[in-house]
């Protein structure tokens, strides 16, 4: 039986080149398909696609260079913190501007909105699986960045109007506009810059169903800043309505840091801190350790009310969105550690099935 073709990443041009070396060095056959021919360097989508019996090999020396990106040391960093809000031009972004600001001023940073847009292709499949050509509609493409540049001046004179009115912080704030993978230019983008925090709105529940992959989710899933999730359908109406935050532990050392983040940006007189523990064993010392977690803040935050509570099961949105629902839960906050892509490939982390399951604004940093 001939051996069929999988994709195994969808990468940016540039990217998905020097993987295809790579991995031709190792003796792995690599077609790279969408290849815009006309102007290879502003293909978007670009997948990489190889033999199925090669999968084994080519996922451990992708996620081998993955990781060599990532320790590259960031460029174009700045001195002033940055407050990124990706966009689309949807209908929520005023949700997400509001939240984006507001967290700004607290964070005494800028903001810097980053608009990604896709150039069009027609493409058109040979008979033969490993060549796929594609036309680009230059025209197509002009239109696209015009109508990219005139949202963005529309949106910086509503801005400007309601900082006037004092409906925002009078803070910083530009645009960025990149041609690329949304979710590749976003966590591109952080790598080089460290913005303090990434405010992204997302759809939830709306398309758990129908929908297999999320941009915002794939971000929270490998972002090196902590990223704040906006959902459309969420209850929350501004930033003043936080008043209880529930953070999952796993009585790990840094989530002590986290949570004293957590309190600092969510700082309220009144606000209620909720620490959960989820397990598939009911072990007594779980418990023991939630009530000293509760104890240590309780005594260095006396102006906050805590609770805690451990749940039946582990990784279970489902058992989570129903606890956070029951006791009104404002915003879910967690520490997620950093997956290869083989597991983000196979297993999507809680990080993805909370975006999809929950309608309550997320809080995910990355240990």
């Amino acid at each position: 039986m001939e051996d069929k073709l999988v994709t195994l990443a969808i990468r940016t041009y540039q990217r998905a080149q020097m993987i295809k070396a790579v991995l031709e060095e190792n003796g792995i056959d690599t077609v790279i398909h969408n290849l815009n021919l006309e102007h290879p360097e502003m293909a978007v989508g670009v997948r990489v696609r190889i033999k199925e019996s090669d999968l084994p090999q080519a996922l451990k020396i992708v996620e081998e260079m993955e990781s060599a990106w990532e320790r590259e040391p960031a460029t174009g960093s700045t001195e002033t913190p940055q407050v990124l809000i990706p966009i689309d031009f949807a209908e929520q972004i005023q949700k997400v501007t509001d939240f984006g600001f507001h967290f700004a001023d607290i964070m005494g940073a800028e903001v810097v909105f980053l608009y990604v847009y896709f150039s069009p292709a027609f493409t058109i499949s040979s008979s033969n699986d490993m060549s796929t050509y594609s036309i680009s509609d230059s025209e197509l493409l002009r239109r696209i960045i015009s109508s990219a540049n005139a949202d963005v001046e529309n949106m910086t004179n509503l801005i400007h109007a309601r900082i006037e009115k004092g409906e925002l912080p009078n803070i910083p704030f530009s645009f960025e506009l990149k041609e690329g993978v949304p979710e590749d230019q976003i966590l591109d983008y952080c790598k080089k810059n460290r913005p303090v925090l990434v405010v992204m709105g997302t759809h939830g529940r709306k398309l758990s169903n129908g929908m297999i992959g999320s941009v915002t989710a794939e971000v929270m899933e490998a972002c090196v800043s902590p990223v704040l999730a906006i959902p459309e359908l969420m209850t929350l109406q501004s930033t003043d309505d936080i008043k209880r935050v529930a953070f999952l532990t796993n009585f790990d050392q840094k989530d002590l840091i986290a949570i004293d983040r957590l309190i600092s940006l969510f700082h309220s007189d009144k606000l209620e801190l909720y620490f959960i523990h989820a397990s598939d064993k009911n072990q007594a010392w779980d418990e023991v350790m939630l009530s000293g977690i509760k104890s240590y803040f309780s005594n260095h935050y006396p102006q906050l009310t805590t609770n805690y509570e451990i749940l039946s099961k582990a990784d279970s949105p489902e058992l989570i969105n129903k606890y956070l629902i029951k006791h009104q839960i404002n915003v879910f906050a967690f520490n997620t550690r950093k997956r290869n892509i083989f597991s983000r490939l196979f297993n999507p982390g809680l990080a993805y099935k909370m975006v999809l399951h929950s309608d309550i604004p997320l809080l995910v940093s990355h240990v």
